[in-house]
């Protein structure tokens, strides 16, 4: 609950000028012509369900979320109407809306039947991210539209109420709350609406009906009918800049449908899973930060691992370790241009010592990402504490090396780029990892306990090695081939004598250990070992029998490792996908297809995912929507489609197999 006193005041004057706009507040209600969307079997609806209207405690669902954006920033919208959560300007920037992790105290901004009782249905509009909320009470039905157009001069959430069926009264409530739903702004009227201001914050609401203040809140009540359309958009600015000027909603709404449909239709694989594989590939889009390329892990943060536990971290950011597979799902389905983003986002951040490369940065490429704890927010469903910053950017993570690397590599061959002039930026890092790849660190899941010599870690610390030696020959570079060479093949001859436990017959988590890493999965794919290595076959049987929990894959036991942290959290999403290009590179076809299949009902009705599932209350928990992966069930869909012509990582390149030297 905010702690400070209230500074709300309803003004019923402009205390600014602002340009002149058309039309003032006008009718309740405008007549149109109701608007039939084609439907779409790829975006399936929701088991409808009644909702009575009453206060609402705490946040819905994580699964009960939708997600919209403009490239910057996005909203998360539940399935009644309600945005809980929205970071403003930009990704990491601090919430407006923050009931997501408290309560209404904290933020929101809700459309719905005014009283009574209603069933709601949603869908994204055909390739696009456009949601639709259609609700059903017994005075009738209307559409409920969500967006955010892509950014242009200011940020703009539109809502747009369509009236389909009898006469339903709507009441609309937005509690503007800055700072992590912490400060109330002062709240004036302006033309068409009112404006918030709270320090450099500026919000202004501008709606096609009256509103007024009410209980520290903006509030709007009418009546919407057969035919009928009412609309709200809500602008950010600057405190200190002119006001946002106003949008023409229902142009915007075609202008922003449009665009997402030219950019859905550049997808080039025309496979079964194309649905499944433009709605990941859309939800991507939405989070990656436009001016810069960077591609934020999700746009949440603190949203617990496991429900009430302390596993809650702060993903706002962008992380190396994404990289290579996100490049290649971004150019396997044929956006160059956002690849090629990413890989100019990856020097950017780069630049600088190589002793100083971090395992993350922000949306800018910045490299101070400090941790605090959000003291009055409850946390969602009292999962505390919230986090606010990520302490493992500090932390020395070696497979980070391998991403990068292959990065280049894999961009080199997909994206046709010319490395030799940033050869010199491989060069640094090899030189560092030289001088490194032997110690102890914090690994893959950035744990929080003492470093370990983790098998991961060393397994893409030979990964960077292999592909600087593949790059240096194909540019014919003036490297030291043969030392990258020798390197490579001892780190390989490494990993196979210490990281193989006989007893469980697989390659476990860390040199000396006897537990399992689902990480591992990954050999065939990078291409260390081939699946038909019998080591290989033995290690994906070994997970699957030990980490699985109820068929799908956990991270590593939390239990009984010690990562510095309470055991719980649910079973890790990636890691299931992975399972699914491991079963497919041993050979188990058929296993995999069906282990994809039962991750792909997984997904909220919107085709969404979240970090991790928990399994016993058969839920999505972690954070929403979780980048990698949607990043992961791409991957693992573009490994299914046999003959087609998508790169995968362990295609090294035409002449060169992968050196096995155990």
């Amino acid at each position: 609950m905010p702690a400070e006193r209230a500074l709300t005041r309803q003004v019923n004057q402009e205390s600014s000028p602002e340009p002149a706009e058309s039309s003032g507040f006008g009718n309740v209600t405008c007549p149109i012509s109701r608007i039939q969307p084609e439907a779409c079997a790829s975006d399936p609806q929701i088991d409808a369900s009644e909702t009575p209207r009453n206060p609402k405690p705490m946040a819905a669902r994580i699964e009960d979320y939708a997600l919209i954006g403009d490239c910057e920033t996005a909203a998360l919208v539940d399935r009644n109407g309600s945005i809980d959560w929205l970071c403003w300007p930009d990704f990491s920037s601090d919430a407006c809306f923050a009931a997501l992790l408290g309560n209404e105290e904290n933020g929101y901004w809700r459309i719905t039947p005014a009283a009574g009782k209603w069933k709601t249905t949603r869908r994204y509009r055909p390739h696009t991210l456009i949601l639709e909320t259609t609700f059903e009470s017994a005075a009738g039905s209307f559409r409920l539209i969500d967006f955010m157009p892509v950014r242009q001069r200011n940020s703009h959430i539109v809502r747009i109420v369509e009236g389909i069926r009898g006469r339903v009264p709507i009441r609309m409530e937005m509690s503007l709350r800055f700072d992590y739903g912490r400060t109330v702004p002062w709240v004036t009227h302006v033309k068409d609406g009112v404006r918030a201001i709270a320090g450099p914050n500026l919000a202004i609401l501008r709606a096609s009906v009256p509103m007024h203040g009410e209980n520290m809140q903006t509030v709007s009540e009418f009546t919407i009918a057969q035919g009928q359309r009412v609309h709200f958009s809500l602008a950010y600015g600057s405190s200190y800049k002119p006001n946002p000027r106003k949008i023409d909603a229902l142009q915007t709404l075609k202008t922003c449908e449009e665009r997402w449909q030219r950019w859905a239709h550049r997808l080039k694989y025309k496979g079964k899973y194309r649905d499944v594989i433009e709605r990941s590939l859309i939800t991507l889009r939405a989070m990656i930060y436009r001016p810069t390329g960077g591609i934020v892990a999700s746009v949440t943060t603190s949203l617990p691992e496991s429900i009430g536990g302390v596993r809650n971290w702060d993903y706002r950011y962008c992380w190396l370790r994404d990289s290579t597979f996100t490049l290649l799902a971004l150019a396997n389905g044929g956006y160059f241009t956002e690849a090629a983003a990413w890989q100019h986002w990856l020097l950017r951040a780069l630049a600088g010592s190589p002793d100083q490369v971090q395992i993350m940065y922000g949306l800018k490429g910045e490299r101070q990402l400090l941790e605090w704890e959000v003291g009055w927010l409850s946390g969602y469903e009292n999962s505390l504490p919230v986090r606010i910053g990520n302490a493992a950017a500090g932390q020395v993570q070696l497979d980070i090396y391998g991403e990068m690397l292959d990065c280049f590599f894999q961009a080199q061959h997909s994206l046709g780029r010319r490395t030799r002039d940033e050869f010199r930026v491989i060069v640094s890092l090899l030189e560092h990892l030289e001088t490194i790849w032997q110690q102890a660190d914090e690994g893959i899941w950035e744990t929080r306990g003492e470093p370990q010599q983790f098998t991961y870690s060393k397994m893409m610390a030979w990964v960077a090695f292999d592909r600087a030696v593949l790059l240096a020959e194909q540019l014919h570079s003036d490297a030291p081939i043969e030392k990258w060479r020798t390197l490579r093949d001892n780190i390989h001859a490494q990993v196979c004598a210490q990281a193989f436990n006989e007893n469980k017959n697989s390659f476990v988590l860390a040199y000396g250990s006897d537990q399992l890493d689902a990480a591992l999965l990954l050999m065939p794919v990078v291409g260390f070992l081939p699946g038909s290595d019998p080591r290989v076959k033995s290690t994906v049987e070994a997970i699957e029998r030990d980490l699985m929990s109820s068929g799908l894959v956990l991270r590593y036991q939390t239990s009984k490792v010690n990562d510095g942290l309470p055991a719980g959290e649910g079973v890790f999403l990636a890691c299931s996908f992975w399972m699914v290009s491991a079963l497919k590179a041993i050979g188990r076809i058929k296993d995999a297809r069906k282990l994809f299949a039962r991750l792909l009902k997984l997904r909220n009705d919107l085709g969404l995912l979240s970090e991790e599932y928990d399994v016993n209350r058969r839920r999505l928990v972690g954070n929403f929507p979780q980048a990698f992966s949607h990043i992961a069930l791409v991957t693992a869909a573009f490994d299914l489609e046999d003959g087609t012509s998508v790169r995968a990582r362990s295609h090294r390149n035409s002449h060169h197999e992968p050196t096995h030297s155990c």
